[in-house]
């Protein structure tokens, strides 16, 4: 699963560290997803797109086959 978590992220003008604050993850977990490492689980996806002010969780993940 892509993502555009980077792009939005700095956009809001959040660090890692922030974003992951406020979702509720570590910074290195949040690095690992927003660098496609590891996927995210339904409601941290969820957390994710409300805290960069997103209405769809389609805005922030991709999904590629």
């Amino acid at each position: 699963m892509k993502n555009n978590i980077k792009i939005l992220r700095k956009a809001k003008g959040l660090t890692q560290e922030e974003l992951a604050n406020e979702v509720g993850i570590s910074r290195q977990a949040m690095n690992a997803i927003e660098n496609n490492r590891m996927s995210p689980n339904l409601i941290h996806a969820f957390k994710i797109t409300f805290s960069l002010n997103q209405k769809y969780i389609e805005d922030v993940f991709l999904y590629e086959e």
